[in-house]
């Protein structure tokens, strides 16, 4: 069953997003990279906030992840979620990746338990028309809090 109801699994795939969402298709998460000066880029831009190069590339997310920041949702903006209510919607960082930060959830975590520094890893949860949405999990690694 995925974290969040298949209702809101229409995603918009503007044309600097549509690399990365066929990289989801292919269960790979992957970030936009300047093809010149390296910096990875996330949201998909059109033109490196760097460099101001438009010479593209895509670099795969390294395995460790961790929890930035999160907040949990108690009230449903939809009636959609409403059955998934609380649920969280959590900022993960890579540390191999400097800057980059995702917006994403945590399947397996729950009120109280769910800190940041939190060690995850990727995980895709599968909606009903069969396409995989990254989201993650926690590891079994200690916090980076200790």
């Amino acid at each position: 069953m995925p974290y969040l109801p298949d209702a809101l699994t229409d995603l918009p795939k503007p044309e600097d997003e549509a690399p990365f969402w066929d990289n989801c298709a292919r269960g790979r998460l992957a970030f936009q990279c300047c093809a010149d000066c390296g910096k990875v880029i996330h949201p998909p831009l059109p033109v490196c906030p760097a460099c101001r190069s438009m010479n593209k590339g895509w670099i795969e997310a390294p395995g460790e992840a961790r929890v930035f920041s999160f907040t949990w949702v108690h009230v449903a903006a939809d009636p959609s979620v409403a059955p998934s209510i609380p649920y969280n919607v959590a900022l993960i960082e890579f540390p191999e990746l400097p800057g980059i930060r995702f917006v994403s959830n945590v399947v397996d975590g729950k009120p109280g338990d769910l800190k940041i520094g939190d060690a995850v890893h990727l995980y895709w949860d599968m909606t009903a028309d069969g396409r995989g949405i990254p989201r993650f999990r926690k590891s079994t690694e200690t916090s980076s809090n200790g």
